[in-house]
């Protein structure tokens, strides 16, 4: 992570404690959802890992490395559930997503870690990177709108969080909302870390 260290401090709380909540997560429901939830703990995980400010520790070129094996394997996994569509062609996107981070932010790519905090240099490839920010700026608008409630009455219009039956804490399907919101952490970290690339 490429941002001020205040900023890759709290990208790293949020990525951790998002994939803490997932392994949580990973211990009830169907066989699909624990895999879904370990899949999420491994992402949330890898970029709190990521996410460590350059200044504070700066990773050894073999780090970069792992993360893209890491991440290319939990890519080839997710490849045939997300033929089917639906979340898994997300974490698809996500592993793919980390891969191409791992492999920009590595030392001698021309963005490495350290090295790109000192020279400012970018890293990555720009088209490539705009087409992620603008999958991750609308997945997060679109699980952001998911935890919005229907004002009662409102023909359809989006109320105020917690002021419509079945918002936010309402009690409808509390654990389906907080996988939603650890999920829109989760994007909003990537827009950022894709951001600051």
């Amino acid at each position: 992570m490429h941002g001020g260290t205040p900023v890759g401090w709290l990208l790293m709380a949020l990525c951790a404690a998002s994939g803490a909540y997932c392994l949580l997560r990973a211990r009830s429901g169907s066989t699909a959802q624990r895999r879904a939830a370990r899949a999420e703990a491994l992402m949330g995980f890898g970029m709190a890992a990521m996410a460590v400010p350059a200044a504070v520790l700066s990773p050894p070129a073999w780090a970069w490395a792992v993360y893209a094996a890491l991440f290319g394997a939990a890519a080839l996994r997710a490849l045939r559930p997300a033929l089917s569509g639906g979340h898994h062609l997300h974490h698809l996107v996500g592993s793919l997503a980390m891969v191409y981070m791992s492999v920009a932010m590595a030392p001698g790519s021309g963005g490495g870690h350290a090295g790109h905090a000192a020279a400012g240099g970018a890293g990555g490839i720009p088209a490539l990177t705009g087409a992620l920010l603008l999958y991750y700026a609308c997945y997060v608008l679109g699980s952001a709108g998911r935890l919005l409630p229907l004002a009662p009455g409102s023909g359809g219009m989006v109320g105020v969080v917690g002021g419509g039956a079945g918002g936010f804490g309402s009690g409808t399907d509390e654990r389906a909302e907080l996988t939603t919101a650890c999920r829109l952490t989760m994007g909003i970290a990537m827009f950022a870390m894709l951001l600051t690339l």
